[in-house]
């Protein structure tokens, strides 16, 4: 799953190092494609004919990589980045692309958590153009995805002069929210986005799901649903507000509610996940949840021919929850642990060491949270249930005051 402003990966290999996946034979199915073109979808294929005819016009390939960039953003669909990719591809390995090409090129890398490479074409971007908004706001995603929260309130902070309020209190609270700072940033971003008339959906959707997650994280249930209600109302098919509502729901032990909310979007994979997580809760359902576990199963070994690594998160729950294979989970949410710092990061490494009863394994966690004052009642819980182990406290949860 993506954050509100990051990306899952693109199916097609993205890296010069990615192992390309070759079928054993012509029957193989490697892709299910949505059936219907819709609108949206005949104006990308004429872009694309165009880009076909002059395929170094700079103007068009940008526009087009944009729109399936967005494509990937709404849909959670790998496909798009990919198709992003090939619509770059005249300056995709220049050292030093036009600007327009080297931003987009860092949003793709980010998505696929190279966040290097990313950092380097975004810092390459503002010295070019210290006013680049996107190149700012995307810059803070990286930093805060990877942990770094000092570095990224800075981003943060220069788009007050460059962008909308909205923008930029978003920014900020992403970051606050899991620093020690959850009630206030909720409240300063709440009184914003009431103030915001105007913006644009996606904003909306990124602030009002941030709204709701902090709510959630802050034991506050009934203030979160209503949240998590009234995003949905505007923006119903938003792959990561599904999600994180899906995750609210199983968290309050609700999974009927969650049945119906994805019965429509199993073509996600983060989302089929939560749905056979659903299922799995549920009497009479275990046809469907081993449809559902073999679909995952197929979906997340495709991933890792293609050397897709970016969907680790999912995969250490799909792999402890669904498969009941602790050791995988383990060493799943470690390779996680180690590339991304977000909640559920934090949250799935927990969970996996409890499980292994392997403590030693949940202390870069617990000793983020005491660093950090991250608040969040689940993460709570799971560190009250780990508890002295070995005769001893663990010291790094006492100082963040959770035990």
């Amino acid at each position: 799953m993506k954050t509100p402003i990051s990306l899952l990966c693109a199916c097609l290999p993205l890296l010069a190092g990615a192992a390309p996946y070759t079928p054993k034979d012509g029957g193989a199915v490697i892709e299910q494609l949505p059936r219907r073109a819709d609108a949206t979808q005949l104006a990308l294929r004429g872009l694309r004919q165009r880009l076909d005819a002059t395929p170094r016009d700079l103007a068009l390939a940008s526009d087009l990589a944009q729109r399936y960039i967005a494509l990937a953003r709404s849909e959670t669909d790998p496909r798009y980045l990919g198709y992003a990719q090939a619509a770059l591809a005249p300056w995709w390995r220049q050292a030093a692309p036009p600007v327009p090409v080297r931003l987009l090129r860092a949003t793709i890398l980010q998505s696929t958590h190279h966040f290097g490479p990313a950092l380097q074409d975004l810092d390459a971007v503002i010295a070019q153009q210290p006013q680049n908004a996107q190149a700012w706001l995307t810059r803070a995603t990286v930093l805060t995805v990877q942990g770094d929260y000092a570095q990224a309130t800075a981003a943060c902070a220069r788009l007050s002069a460059l962008t909308t309020q909205l923008v930029t209190v978003t920014c900020l609270a992403s970051i606050a929210s899991v620093t020690g700072r959850a009630a206030s940033s909720e409240r300063l971003l709440e009184l914003t986005l009431q103030r915001s008339a105007g913006a644009t959906p996606e904003l909306d959707s990124w602030a009002a799901t941030l709204l709701a997650e902090t709510a959630a994280r802050r034991g506050e249930n009934a203030i979160a649903e209503a949240r998590y209600r009234q995003a949905l109302a505007r923006q119903p098919r938003d792959s990561y507000l599904l999600g994180a509502y899906a995750d609210f729901l199983l968290d309050q032990r609700r999974p009927q509610e969650v049945v119906k909310l994805l019965k429509d979007q199993q073509r996600i994979d983060a989302l089929l996940l939560r749905y056979a997580l659903a299922l799995q809760a549920l009497p009479g359902q275990q046809t469907a949840l081993l449809a559902a576990k073999a679909e995952l199963a197929a979906r997340f070994n495709a991933a890792m021919l293609r050397g897709d690594t970016v969907h680790q998160r999912e995969q250490a729950r799909f792999a402890l929850f669904l498969q009941q294979d602790i050791p995988a989970a383990v060493q799943l949410a470690q390779q996680n642990w180690a590339v991304q710092k977000e909640v559920p990061d934090m949250r799935i490494l927990l969970e996996a060491a409890l499980a292994a009863r392997n403590y030693a394994t949940a202390q870069p966690v617990l000793a983020w949270i005491a660093a950090n004052g991250v608040e969040d009642v689940a993460l709570q819980r799971l560190v009250r249930q780990l508890g002295p182990q070995e005769g001893q406290k663990i010291s790094t949860a006492k100082k963040a005051g959770v035990l």
